[in-house]
């Protein structure tokens, strides 16, 4: 159900070009003026510029750029993603949070945002520069009633949204770098961190974290990571709308996870192999028991990395580090 405070902002972002008196607003949402006004100076906390005049009433005069729970609610369209948002302005790491919040009972399709993780987390206990106001950085919480060794398939679910989103909105051409980054000519500017709380036979919660690198330059990321890292603007010669962006995630996420709950993985391997980063080239592959140079295949239907073994005959991958720019002799 729509909030009373999103109510007011429709109803304010309607009429721009007009004051709205307090008695309309006070029928139309059926609470007080003394309650109107209440929202109003919480309103202008998150950044919203609000005139009000004595007997015209009130207008919204401009729109925040921050990023706050009524600013990604307002126009965020989808049915069932994001309506319940814990947003943090500085926090160790999403993940975290959105664990603790899914053992407290959060709902499906809870959403934990933060401006700044001082504790970033990646894979393999990774960590991931998250700096403030300059990328997007969220978890999601899932309750899907799948097989817990079907949950893996939700991160190239994630990298599909992801790349999708980067194409359409920048017109960039991403690529997914199997299992879980987003690359741009060859640079890291999205990781993805899938964990869950399951049974044997059943998931309890999963919690899809992202990281994406928007507005950051070349000189805000850490020596270390200088080279192998970027951002949309730096991609792109220009900053993005991190708010816009998000809104556009969550919903061709909603979208895309209502698919893949009802007809399964097959749509979603091929859109990801449409943005498979060096699908059909030398790749370097070591495992626990051996190393050797093969093709990379693309993804199995599981989700498995596919490829050629030491023989030359196809064979699945769940887990092995890979040297991706090989070249041919």
């Amino acid at each position: 159900m729509q909030s009373t405070r999103n109510k007011l902002i429709e109803l304010l972002a309607d009429n721009t070009d007009q004051y709205i008196s307090g008695q309309m607003l006070s029928e139309k949402l059926k609470i007080s003026r003394s309650a109107i006004w209440k929202h109003m100076k919480e309103l202008e906390k998150d950044g919203y510029v609000i005139e009000g005049k004595s007997k015209k009433g009130y207008r919204i005069m401009s729109f925040p750029d921050k990023i706050s729970e009524n600013t990604l609610k307002w126009g965020l369209h989808t049915k069932w993603l994001g309506k319940t948002i814990i947003h943090k302005e500085t926090i160790d790491s999403t993940q975290f949070v959105a664990h603790q919040a899914a053992r407290d009972g959060a709902k499906h399709g809870t959403i934990v945002i933060a401006d700044e993780q001082t504790k970033g987390k990646g894979r393999m206990s990774r960590s991931f520069y998250s700096p403030s106001n300059e990328g997007i950085w969220l978890s999601i919480i899932l309750r899907p009633q799948l097989q817990p060794y079907l949950a893996a398939q939700l991160t190239l679910l994630t990298a599909t949204v992801l790349a999708e989103v980067i194409k359409n909105e920048t017109l960039l051409q991403p690529q997914i770098k199997w299992p879980n980054d987003i690359l741009i000519h060859d640079k890291k500017v999205t990781g993805i961190l899938t964990e869950m709380q399951a049974e044997q036979d059943s998931i309890e919660y999963v919690v899809i974290g992202m990281g994406i690198n928007v507005n950051q330059t070349k000189d805000s990321f850490p020596e270390d990571i200088r080279e192998k890292a970027s951002s949309l603007k730096i991609e792109s010669g220009q900053d993005w709308d991190i708010k816009n962006l998000i809104q556009h995630i969550l919903l061709y996420f909603e979208d895309a996870y209502a698919d893949y709950m009802e007809h399964g993985f097959p749509n979603v391997k091929k859109k990801w192999e449409e943005y498979g980063f060096k699908i059909g080239e030398l790749i370097g592959i070591k495992t626990l028991q051996k190393e050797w140079d093969s093709t990379f295949l693309g993804i199995a239907e599981d989700g498995a990395l596919l490829a050629e073994d030491p023989y030359g005959k196809e064979t699945k991958l769940y887990s092995a580090e890979i040297e991706w720019f090989k070249e041919r002799k």
